[in-house]
């Protein structure tokens, strides 16, 4: 047996500061939470419109066809292969049903703009005037 000195460890001292990580975190999720719903609550307007036999449905999505031109100039209107004369005249019946129609243009990079044109004239000529052009994006690190 030892006899000594018997000290007491002295125990964590009492914290005075208040820990703000917890209420920043919680307050910056509260935010996120706000910048996402509030688009949602302004454009939940509940109204009783009233009924007509001429009107038509606004649900339908807006129609589109894809014209695709690859590296040898080969148009493909949705995914079928044509000629210019018969991708015309098949722009010429979807204008003809469909003047709101938009034409998707997926164009080869190595395609010559002059043919792009030509793509682009048979659908104007076809009276459809919305024309997309589709690219894809940059990959990050080739910026």
């Amino acid at each position: 047996m030892s006899f000594g000195r018997l000290e007491r460890t002295q125990g964590s001292q009492p914290m005075s500061d208040i820990n703000m990580t917890p209420l920043v975190d919680v307050m910056l999720v509260l935010v996120v939470i706000f910048i996402l719903t509030a688009p949602l609550l302004a454009s939940s307007i509940q109204l009783d419109l009233p009924k007509a036999e001429g009107a038509s449905p606004a649900s339908q999505v807006p129609r589109f066809v894809t014209v695709v031109v690859d590296a040898t100039g080969q148009a493909y209107l949705n995914d079928q292969p044509l000629s210019q004369e018969a991708l015309a005249t098949r722009l010429q019946r979807i204008g003809a049903e469909q003047p709101d129609t938009e034409v998707q243009l997926r164009a080869d990079a190595s395609v010559p703009y002059g043919r792009v044109v030509e793509v682009m004239g048979a659908a104007q000529q076809a009276g459809l005037a919305r024309i997309g052009f589709v690219a894809e994006p940059v990959p990050p690190r080739a910026r």
